[in-house]
């Protein structure tokens, strides 16, 4: 695992109809397209329910966190939790509010997409571009799988984005990642979660691929499980796309060093992201090499759904124009 590498060519592409064979091979192999069809709509009811029940438990554990500091400072509630009289009574015999299950925050964890395989399967993203592709976005698309270790890229092609993903689904692919052009420059990188969501959009700034990057280290692209480097992320909003980012990299086995990192650091909203390699320069003298590529990500939405489903999905947090009125305030 520490010791594989690759050159930049190396990372082959994978055709659109090559996609499409091997999702129908996988479908038809296994089940019926209707029994597959059936079993998805089921999981997505499923973990619809799951989600709002959780919504439910947080929205609950949220005033019951008011309450508690209201009652411990004397300030006065929110008219709409000092009338809830089941609230009050239920809070006395509540046993559940210990600081084993609650964080700080008296928050409850949302991140109920990721529980099912964190820390168990390794994630298998799948990378692709926008149709008809310049050669500086398919390099840099190309550069996102090496980043990547257990990613794979699909030249797209003619294929639209509700058929890119029924195939994902098909192949047990566990995220998408979709990165966008403007006259060449990559503009924007959409993340999705498959099969439910959440869909992050960001916008990428200042991209500089592998050969714009000076003294960078050239050669193989080492393809050990880095190490992950999450910097500045304080808000509720700042960890959760830190489980989103974390959650495209497969975890490292215990005791195991691998030779390169990664780093994401939040600084204004402004997510700088660098990939470097551990490099030996004597018998006890180790440096840091950056590999790239270097980019700056600036989140501007998450939906729930996928990337099908585009604006009919439920916004959970978006960048509006009125969003950014007061300079001092950070978001993540």
């Amino acid at each position: 695992m520490g010791g594989r590498g690759v050159t930049a060519g190396a990372a082959e592409p994978l055709a659109a109809g090559q996609a499409l064979d091997y999702a129908a091979r996988v479908m038809n192999a296994a089940i019926p397209v209707e029994e597959l069809q059936r079993r998805q709509a089921r999981e997505r009811r499923d973990y619809l329910y799951r989600r709002a029940l959780t919504l439910r438990d947080a929205s609950i554990a949220e005033k019951r966190a008011q309450l508690k500091a209201s009652l411990a400072s004397g300030k006065p509630l929110d008219p709409s939790i000092a009338e809830d009289k089941s609230l009050r009574e239920d809070f006395k015999y509540d046993e559940s509010i210990t600081p084993d299950n609650q964080n700080k925050d008296g928050d409850v964890d949302l991140d109920d997409e990721y529980a099912l395989t964190s820390g168990i399967a390794d994630p298998r993203p799948i990378v692709t571009t926008s149709r008809s592709p310049s050669v500086r976005l398919g390099t840099f698309a190309k550069e996102i799988r090496l980043l990547l270790p257990t990613s794979i890229r699909l030249n797209r092609g003619n294929l639209v984005l509700p058929d890119l993903v029924s195939s994902a689904n098909a192949a047990a692919l566990t995220d998408m990642i979709l990165v966008h052009e403007h006259r060449g420059t990559p503009t924007a990188m959409t993340i999705s979660h498959l099969p439910h969501g959440p869909t992050a959009s960001f916008s990428l700034h200042n991209v500089v691929l592998r050969a714009d990057i000076p003294n960078a280290a050239r050669g193989t692209v080492s393809e050990s499980y880095p190490h992950l480097i999450f910097e500045g992320f304080k808000t509720k909003l700042g960890l959760r796309v830190v489980q989103i980012l974390k959650h495209l990299f497969p975890p490292r086995e215990t005791g195991k060093v691998g030779n390169r990192v990664v780093s994401f650091v939040n600084k204004e909203d402004s997510i700088e992201v660098r990939h470097h390699v551990f490099v030996k320069t004597g018998y006890r003298d180790v440096e840091l090499a950056e590999v790239g590529p270097r980019m700056t990500m600036r989140l501007f939405e998450i939906r729930g759904g996928t990337l099908e489903k585009g604006s009919s999905g439920d916004v959970e947090w978006a960048l509006t124009q009125y969003t950014r009125t007061s300079k001092k305030k950070d978001y993540l």
